[in-house]
């Protein structure tokens, strides 16, 4: 399960999206997507630190996305909120630290199920965008 905080910060890139490059403000962001104001700002300013969103401050000011919404995948941020994309740390690309409790990691199935799983989640949380979400591409 995704935390509570991933889901926020999808809904509100996708209401900045929505907004199709115009300013919009946290205070609407919170209001249209039901999103707590402290938090939103805490994830905002994240996303911000990721490059994925930037601000321009004043009273016409607000938020706005540093490149296409089809451009930014939900693996991006998946790692900016989330962390690593892997369930073990013996499997992660990035932070990868073997297991303490596994003396041969060549022949651990579980090391090996886990790279798999690691690497299916990958590609499909890269062929993802937030223009894909905004969309409603998924819509069943």
């Amino acid at each position: 399960m995704i935390s509570k905080k991933m889901k926020y910060a999808l809904k509100a890139l996708v209401e900045i999206t929505n907004h199709e490059g115009a300013l919009i403000s946290a205070g609407t962001i919170a209001e249209n997507t039901q999103i707590p104001i402290k938090f939103l700002e805490h994830i905002l300013t994240e996303l911000r630190k990721g490059r994925i969103v930037n601000s321009k401050k004043g009273s016409q000011g607000g938020y706005y996305l540093l490149r296409p919404a089809d451009q930014i995948s939900l693996a991006d941020i998946y790692r900016i909120i989330e962390g690593p994309i892997a369930w073990v740390s013996c499997a992660s690309l990035n932070f990868y630290e073997p297991c303490s409790d596994c003396p041969d990691e060549k022949s651990c199935n579980l090391h090996h199920a886990f790279i798999h799983l690691r690497s299916e989640t990958i590609k499909t949380l890269a062929n993802i965008s937030i223009t894909d979400l905004a969309q409603r591409k998924f819509m069943i």
